[in-house]
């Protein structure tokens, strides 16, 4: 309901929060003029209910603004708030004027317990109130043990409870629901994170797969061009010639591999990378051009259809790898 306030409130809300002592003086204030003007009211007439001309009591007034001052420090203390108003209200039951109505402010105090508590202590404390009042008001009080207003009390310290169990029940389930609205947050942006940490490792592997395998190459067809560059200038050229394919080769392929990293809205960017299994031929020819002797035996084409993107990628990858460490430790003998 709050996020449906008026924006002219939402500064008085959040004053509010801040100073929650000036709310509860406000409504001290009210409370006591309220009590006030009730007790004036006089329900014990022959014909019935009426505005009494007597004010009340000089005790009455005083023990009405000891609990309604209480009321200021409700939140701060609401167990030491609850047994001073409860405790202005039974001396008023038992030696003031049965008309100041003290127990609303003993109402309130018990509210507040309510919502500072849990349930079970919030019943029980509501229990052991309502029975001090009742039995100080059946036993001393100024009016008969039958009298309505004995049983009331019962009304108002269960009304009290009951509001205050709800209310605290339903900022806890409030608090519970934000609390389960981050955690949520907090899980999509640690998987975001994840995802993104293994996409990138994923691109790494791809590079140092794409560089080992061209620069082996390239090193060996330029080991070969040096040795061979006096004596037989035509197998030089043809070793260069190699070295030139195999760095436009690293090239392309740095260049898709790369082009994952652009913005999805480039039309150049491919969506994954060239490389697989359909270029095998390509690739061991390279390795053929470096004079690593190399052959090719296929299975039985699989039933299945095309292989997934990354097992067609990863199968390519390993086969490169092989062959670049057999290139590498093993020579082309």
């Amino acid at each position: 309901m709050a996020d449906h306030l008026p924006p002219s409130l939402h500064g008085v809300r959040r004053w509010a929060k801040a100073h929650p002592t000036g709310p509860d003086a406000l409504l001290a204030a009210f409370v006591l003029c309220g009590m006030i003007v009730g007790s004036f009211g006089n329900p014990h007439q022959p014909e019935g209910p009426r505005w009494a001309e007597q004010p009340p009591e000089t005790l009455s007034v005083v023990l009405m603004t000891l609990a309604a001052l209480s009321l200021v420090l409700r939140r701060r203390y609401p167990a030491g708030v609850l047994v001073a108003a409860a405790l202005c209200t039974a001396v008023e039951l038992a030696t003031g004027d049965p008309r100041a109505p003290v127990v609303v402010a003993c109402g309130i105090a018990l509210y507040t317990f309510a919502v500072h508590t849990d349930r079970p202590t919030a019943w029980r404390i509501g229990l052991l109130t309502s029975a001090v009042l009742v039995g100080v008001a059946m036993l001393t009080g100024p009016l008969p043990w039958y009298a309505q207003e004995n049983f009331g009390l019962l009304a108002w310290t269960a009304m009290a409870v009951a509001v205050g169990d709800a209310v605290r029940s339903r900022r806890a389930f409030i608090t519970a629901m934000r609390e389960r609205a981050d955690r949520a947050e907090r899980t999509r942006e640690e998987e975001a994170r994840r995802r993104v940490a293994e996409e990138r490792l994923r691109i790494a592997r791809d590079l140092h797969d794409v560089v080992a395998h061209h620069i082996a190459l390239v090193n060996v067809q330029a080991g070969v061009a040096a040795h061979v560059m006096d004596r037989r200038p035509d197998q030089a050229k043809e070793a260069l010639a190699h070295v030139r394919r195999a760095s436009r080769s690293a090239l392309d392929e740095l260049r898709a591999t790369v082009g994952l990293l652009r913005q999805s809205g480039d039309p150049t960017a491919p969506t994954e990378p060239t490389a697989g299994l359909e270029r095998l031929d390509d690739l061991l020819g390279t390795f053929r051009d470096a004079g690593l002797p190399v052959r090719l035996v296929t299975p039985e084409p699989l039933s299945g259809g095309p292989l997934p993107a990354a097992v067609d990628l990863a199968a390519y990858r390993v086969v490169q790898e092989a062959l670049t460490n057999v290139q590498k430790h093993a020579g082309s003998g």
